[in-house]
């Protein structure tokens, strides 16, 4: 009958009988069964043969003759049970079945009840993320900068850059921290700034740094909201941190994970690259246009600035960079206060090829350090006790990994502080100091002179 339903019903069993060919019929509708089947539904007051409909309320039986489902309905042999019981019986049965139907409604009202409590926990977590979210939402601005580039057949076209940044405050002026690339070749008409709330301004200035990509944002504006600082050396590996942006130029928008690595160096990054590197590294989304935007720690605190991304997919792939905030700092307050950025230098070149065989062969078992390959007569370095071939393990107190930490850790460090230096010599360890001298401007090369 394919998917056809037939209907059929029987006021009772005796109107069934034998055809003579070992099957029983139902003259009611004149459909025929074999024997073995149509003895199941004799006392059965209506079924469905149906291959396709679906009725609530009655059981699936499946006829091993033709493989077809059969759902019977029991409403009559309740009803015959309920006309022939005594009535004790009857209210016993109803009686059970109310208990039972009470326990299942208990448990399942049980049920409810614990996945609140567990929720609550989890939502107590979740309302601190919220409330940094509300928090912070003021102090982060979407940009949009219209900038002039030259495409590959060398002509001129229109190009709009969409990033994020963050309001600072210095003495009683306000100004914005975002990458460099972002805005970078855009005259400041032709940057807008836009708030939370949708109010938008120029900035009257812009000074940057290509070497950290970071760009500072000079405002006239009064009575922004600026985001709070943290310290970028108490971040830890697992800590819990939040990113806002602007993702493919949806503005202030909050993803979330935790900070995945530190110090990542060497990454290459752009045409013209980021030579002082030292980044955090997020799990939390960072897509095309959160450039700029604020990594914050739960206390709501800016901990770095998202510049870029590791993808296969040119989204976000779990591998986000930023720069971290105590960096955001110094070189921002160096371009504030000198309009540009004063750099450490010790007068060192250092050995890039430094191997863990060659640590072998002096005696370390680690392939940490960086190994000096000579120094420059009239620096820092001449007029301290340093030598060619130390390995330098420790710069001011922190383990130095290899020679691109030891470029970020000189470079930063204030000008004119004299550290101690832990170096490997001839098998033993000793300590000698140092004084950073500001980085002369002839010496900005690519070689990893400190």
């Amino acid at each position: 009958m394919g998917n056809r339903s037939i209907v059929s019903d029987f006021p009772t069993s005796t109107l069934a009988r034998n055809d003579g060919g070992g099957n029983r019929e139902f003259p009611a509708t004149g459909t025929r069964f074999p024997a073995s089947v149509a003895k199941q539904f004799e006392n059965r007051t209506s079924f469905e043969y149906s291959g396709v409909r679906e009725n609530p309320g009655k059981r699936n039986l499946r006829d091993s003759t033709n493989e077809r489902l059969i759902q019977v309905n029991f409403l009559s042999a309740t009803s015959r049970f309920l006309r022939s019981s005594p009535p004790w019986l009857v209210l016993l049965v109803m009686l059970i079945h109310g208990i039972r139907a009470e326990a299942q409604a208990d448990e399942r009202e049980g049920a409810y009840t614990a996945l609140a409590r567990e929720a609550e926990l989890i939502e107590a977590n979740y309302s601190l993320l919220k409330k940094v979210i509300k928090v912070v939402a003021p102090s982060v601005v979407h940009i949009e900068a219209n900038k002039t580039s030259r495409g590959t057949d060398n002509a001129l076209t229109q190009v709009e850059e969409a990033g994020a940044g963050v309001i600072m405050k210095y003495g009683d002026r306000f100004f914005v921290v975002t990458n460099r690339h972002v805005v970078a070749d855009s005259p400041v008409e032709s940057i807008r700034i836009q708030l939370e709330d949708g109010h938008f301004f120029n900035p009257v200035e812009v000074r940057a740094d290509a070497d950290s990509d970071i760009a500072l944002l000079y405002l006239n504006e009064t009575g922004l909201e600026p985001a709070r600082f943290g310290d970028s050396d108490r971040v830890e590996i697992g800590d819990f941190v939040v990113a806002v942006g602007s993702p493919f130029g949806l503005s202030h928008s909050v993803s979330y994970g935790i900070i995945s690595a530190m110090g990542r160096r060497d990454l290459e990054l752009g045409a013209q690259g980021v030579r002082f590197q030292d980044f955090l590294q997020t799990d939390a989304a960072i897509n095309p246009g959160n450039s700029g935007g604020p990594l914050m720690n739960l206390r709501g605190e800016v901990v770095g600035i998202n510049t870029a991304i590791a993808s296969n997919s040119g989204g976000s792939d779990g591998i986000g960079f930023t720069i971290p905030v105590n960096m955001v700092n110094k070189v921002s307050h160096d371009l504030l206060r000198y309009g540009r950025v004063r750099r450490g230098f010790i007068g060192v070149t250092l050995d890039a090829r430094f191997t863990p065989e060659k640590a072998q062969a002096i005696g370390l078992n680690s392939i940490f350090g960086a190994r000096v390959s000579s120094i420059a007569p009239g620096t820092p370095a001449s007029d301290s006790l340093l030598k060619k071939g130390d390995v330098i393990l420790t710069f001011n107190g922190k383990r130095i990994e290899n020679d691109s930490h030891l470029v970020s850790e000189v470079s930063n460090t204030e000008i004119g502080a004299r550290v101690p230096v832990v170096v490997q010599r001839a098998g033993m360890k000793q300590t000698v100091e140092v004084t950073v001298r500001e980085r002369p401007a002839e010496r900005a090369s690519t070689n990893k002179e400190k």
